[in-house]
């Protein structure tokens, strides 16, 4: 392969035991020169994207038993499916939200509330159950942290997850450390060949950046059936009779040659794609909210481990979509110390408008939003811990503006000063 990833014409016919000739032994320099390099640039890809990982989810430790969350979020068997895991492996050690029964004999196969064992994993996916739904570290609803029931199983020890773990870093390094072997060039697997999507590692950056991708795929936003296709000079348009009571029509445009997946008469549902690609996540989270967004990064992230043959456990990805669906902008900050247009914590938001409430004063509103981990890892609660991320100036004059205190709640603050942490055995001392 050439250096941009295109195939050389010329074959290498001969083998070192026969000899090469002068050209071919030319042009087997070419890739074994690639190699290096790109050994060489890419392993500190790698560990940036772990550092930033580890600095966005660093805080998040288990701080409760149960947070009582009532939402929780779907396990879809045709995922697995996808993903070529099985049903099982994914859903052994999560926590059951509602009672899970067989639909053939209504007998309940996990109760409420019940980490899911090895056998009962078993007993799910005979029973051919299509999807269900599990406690879900994004929908949890501790503080600054997770609960232990979100979580479920402790990966590394083998029981339920102990309080003060550092979930967090573990989630970072989880998903950090395959990064190395995804640095190597990725092979094309699966997918259409001459369709160039970004593989490997630039893709999972890509998605935990929350960046528009490349080649974005177009999505639908609303419900309803394709009107027509038209393929005009320089763009296809798509138009869509929504299923509402007005009939709304959305028109939709898709650059030239990209591959249409609809056809005229086809009944669409709001989110699906119009064309091939990647899906912007921003858009997807407009359209669709949290629960189609989460089940799309861990797809896609989990499709691109897998080709590598490198399996990650759903809940370390669930610890970082937590984090990108922690922060809120602020449209009107009411009567409480805010600015409009701050970025903020949830928690943080929380306890500024409870401190209101009790005070009988106007409460802030604030719109949620879906943030890369550079942006989240730069707007945390802590100066120090963002300080010691990037910008270091910039964060501490700002700090510095807004007389800011750090009530080092995260790790990395806790480090900085030469504290203990207040995780594992540290967690509960202060």
């Amino acid at each position: 392969a050439g250096p941009t990833g295109e195939t050389i014409e010329l074959p290498i016919k001969s083998c070192f035991k026969e000899g090469l000739n002068v050209l071919e032994y030319f042009i087997s320099t070419h890739g074994a020169r690639k190699g290096m390099a790109d050994t060489a640039l890419r392993t500190a890809t790698a560990g940036y994207l772990t550092r930033r990982l580890v600095d966005v989810s660093q805080d998040i430790i288990v701080r409760e038993e149960d947070c009582k969350d009532k939402v929780g979020s779907y396990l879809y068997k045709e995922d697995s499916d996808k993903i070529g895991q099985s049903f099982t492996s994914r859903i052994i050690g999560r926590v059951a939200l509602d009672a899970i029964a067989d639909p053939k004999s209504g007998e309940i196969i996990v109760g409420k509330g019940i980490m899911i064992s090895k056998e009962q994993g078993e007993a799910i996916e005979k029973a051919n159950i299509a999807q269900i739904k599990i406690r879900s570290l994004v929908s949890c609803k501790t503080p600054r942290g997770v609960c232990q029931k979100c979580y479920g199983l402790d990966l590394g020890r083998g029981h339920l997850v102990q309080m003060g773990q550092a979930v967090g870093i573990v989630a970072a390094q989880a998903i950090g450390e395959p990064g190395t072997q995804l640095t190597m060039r990725t092979f094309h697997v699966g997918g259409v060949a001459g369709t160039d999507i970004t593989q490997g590692l630039p893709r999972v950056e890509e998605i935990f950046e929350a960046r528009p991708p490349k080649g974005e795929a177009v999505i639908s936003e609303v419900d309803g059936k394709v009107l027509e296709i038209v393929t005009g000079d320089k763009t296809i348009d798509i138009k869509i009779e929504g299923d509402d009571k007005k009939k709304t029509i959305a028109e939709y445009q898709l650059p030239m040659g990209s591959t249409v997946r609809v056809e005229r008469g086809d009944l669409i549902g709001k989110g699906s794609k119009l064309s091939d690609g990647n899906i912007d996540l921003k858009k997807l989270y407009k359209a669709m909210g949290w629960e189609a967004v989460h089940r799309y990064i861990v797809k896609e992230i989990q499709e691109i481990y897998a080709s590598q043959g490198e399996g990650i456990n759903d809940k370390h990805i669930e610890v970082i979509i937590k984090q990108m669906f922690s922060r809120l902008q602020i449209t009107d900050s009411g009567s409480t110390s805010l600015m409009g247009g701050d970025i903020i914590e949830k928690d943080q938001f929380r306890e500024l408008n409870e401190k209101a409430k009790a005070e009988g004063s106007a409460l802030a509103t604030g719109e949620e939003l879906l943030m890369g981990i550079t942006k989240v890892a730069l707007s945390t609660e802590s100066f120090l811990s963002a300080a010691s991320f990037q910008e270091t100036a910039r964060v501490l004059i700002n700090a510095a503006v807004e007389g800011k205190v750090d009530h080092l709640r995260g790790l990395k603050e806790n480090v900085i000063i030469g504290k203990l942490i207040p995780a594992g055995t540290g967690y509960r001392e202060k």
